[in-house]
């Protein structure tokens, strides 16, 4: 029997690329959406190429009446889930100190609340077992400009990642988070956009892959989770980051002979 598998902000970015990659495998995929529907059922139609099969649901996870309605569009579809990944996400990047009571009250709304109701309803619905998985980003461990409400809701996420992983395994329910670092996407370039933000080649010299990652890697990382090669893995948050979490100042790029790095050693 093929997998159903629900992706919240499907329609373009991480959400788009992992659903491509289910559908190569024959998995029907719900992919949610807020605005877009062209991009949605041209996702949809991609599905079908690929050999897979799937709907587009328009439903705001921001609240619950939208949360409610995208479950029920998979109960009434398909009957039944294995695969909810909890992928949209926004926030206002601002100093702490520049925030005003919605800007906190609408990132818990878009990004904690809806993976928590999300994935209270995909238990519901996993009769067989199943995987959930939440995107997370490097702001859940590391601090930086602009990024409190939404870096602080992440670091949630993954706090209910470890809860829901020991409260859902007797159901047979994996649950897991992909903590992405910079990542080469609409979202990554809209922040580097924000006023007063620094260059960001100057970020991506500081990391040691020296570039930013792609939504593939970040997608292909998420299908491991997925796949039955991690069923002993729950709880967890997987960094996807080149490295760039565990560097820190002074930088290895910032050093001077006879201190720098050398080119790769070849044997003679």
């Amino acid at each position: 029997m093929s997998k159903v598998a629900l992706i919240t902000g499907a329609s373009r970015g991480i959400g788009r690329e992992l659903a491509l990659r289910l559908a190569s495998t024959g998995a029907s995929v719900v992919v949610n959406y807020k605005k877009n529907a062209d991009l949605a059922e041209k996702t949809v139609a991609q599905i079908e190429e690929l050999g897979g099969s799937g709907i587009a649901v328009q439903a705001d996870v921001e609240t619950e009446s939208g949360i409610s309605s995208l479950f029920d569009a998979v109960h009434s579809t398909y009957g039944r889930l294995d695969f909810f990944v909890s992928n949209a996400a926004a926030s206002a990047f601002k100093n702490i100190m520049d925030l005003k009571p919605h800007h906190i009250d609408r990132s818990y709304a878009m990004n904690l609340k809806p993976f928590i109701l999300g994935a209270q309803e995909a238990v519901r619905l996993m009769d067989d077992g199943g995987r959930i998985v939440a995107l997370s980003s490097y702001g859940s461990i590391r601090a930086y400009p602009t990024y409190a409400t939404l870096g602080a809701m992440k670091a949630a996420i993954e706090a209910w990642v470890r809860y829901m992983a020991v409260e859902f395994a007797p159901y047979g329910i994996n649950v897991n988070a992909v903590n992405g670092g910079l990542i080469d996407s609409d979202s990554l370039h809209y922040f580097y956009g924000v006023p007063g933000m620094p260059d960001m080649q100057g970020v991506l010299d500081r990391i040691p892959a020296r570039r930013p990652g792609t939504v593939e890697e970040v997608a292909s990382t998420i299908e491991f989770l997925l796949s039955p090669g991690a069923g002993y893995i729950t709880g967890q948050s997987i960094v996807v980051d080149g490295g760039l979490s565990v560097v820190a100042p002074p930088f290895f790029g910032d050093t001077q002979p006879p201190l720098s790095l050398p080119q790769r050693p070849v044997r003679t």
